[in-house]
């Protein structure tokens, strides 16, 4: 009887062994997570103190010890990012990588925030505008080739007839918030993470973000090649356990950003 539950114990050992290495996903270096990520772009990828930091270091603090792996990023300019990952550089992208139809079709995202517009005063300002609607007249900074440009012109020209927007577009982030400063502009409408990372920046009340929700929202996702279902759907189902905890949500508002709703996940994907 010793004998056969010695036996018992040890196949419930090698089958718990077996399990456990079922279920270790395969990366390019054995046990570690290498991620691709643009690190010039604050506040979602920087280096700070030789360290990656921002948001996508954060969420991947969250996600990949429950995989079980260390995490590396590789810096690699935004350009060369996806050829990256089809190369095998690196497992994954996290770089506030926009999705699209045309990038969907050579990854596999794994939708995990959405940004877009927010609208930033001086803080001894009492204009305070919720909507783009409310910028009629108004000179508004922004950053050349933003996204939001055209749409701030289409509200304008449907909503502002008679007094339009007046849309100013600077090289940088920080020459809008300049601009702002010396009153060369009313309102500032920049990336919603962005802009909080100005807020912090400035110190104090001289800024304030007026806006209470991301406007023209535009979804970012996590990337992994094509296929590798596997990586996916462990990524993904950690995720969704972060956001069933509460403790994602948090991360988000550090940021001022948000998840994506189904809808425009899907819309993403299809416009």
């Amino acid at each position: 009887m010793k004998l056969m539950k010695s036996l018992l114990c040890a196949a419930t050992l090698l089958l718990g062994i077996a399990g456990a290495h079922a279920a270790e996903l395969e990366t390019i270096e054995k046990g570690t997570l290498l991620i691709g990520s643009d690190q010039v772009y604050p506040p979602y990828d920087y280096i700070e103190d030789g360290e990656t930091k921002g948001l996508d270091a954060d969420v991947m603090a969250l996600i990949a010890p429950k995989l079980g792996l260390s995490v590396k990023f590789v810096d690699t300019r935004f350009a060369n990012l996806i050829s990256g990952l089809q190369a095998q550089r690196y497992d994954m992208i996290a770089s506030a990588l926009y999705v699209t139809p045309a990038r969907a079709k050579v990854v596999d995202y794994i939708p995990y925030a959405k940004t877009g517009g927010s609208l930033m005063v001086r803080g001894d300002d009492s204009f305070a505008p919720k909507k783009p609607e409310e910028l009629c007249g108004k000179r508004v900074g922004n950053l050349k080739g933003a996204a939001w440009v055209p749409e701030l012109q289409k509200v304008s020209d449907a909503s502002c007839a008679s007094s339009p927007i007046q849309v100013q577009e600077y090289a940088t982030s920080a020459e809008a918030v300049q601009a702002l400063f010396s009153r060369g502009v009313d309102v500032v409408f920049d990336d919603a993470g962005v802009s909080q990372a100005a807020v912090t920046t400035a110190g104090g009340d001289r800024l304030r973000i007026t806006s209470d929700e991301i406007l023209f929202p535009i979804v970012m996702g996590i990337a992994v090649k094509k296929g590798n279902s596997a990586l996916a759907e462990r990524v993904d189902a950690e995720l969704k356990g972060l956001i069933a905890s509460g403790d994602y949500d948090k991360l988000l508002k550090k940021y001022n950003l948000a998840m994506p709703t189904p809808e425009e996940i899907q819309k993403s994907l299809t416009e």
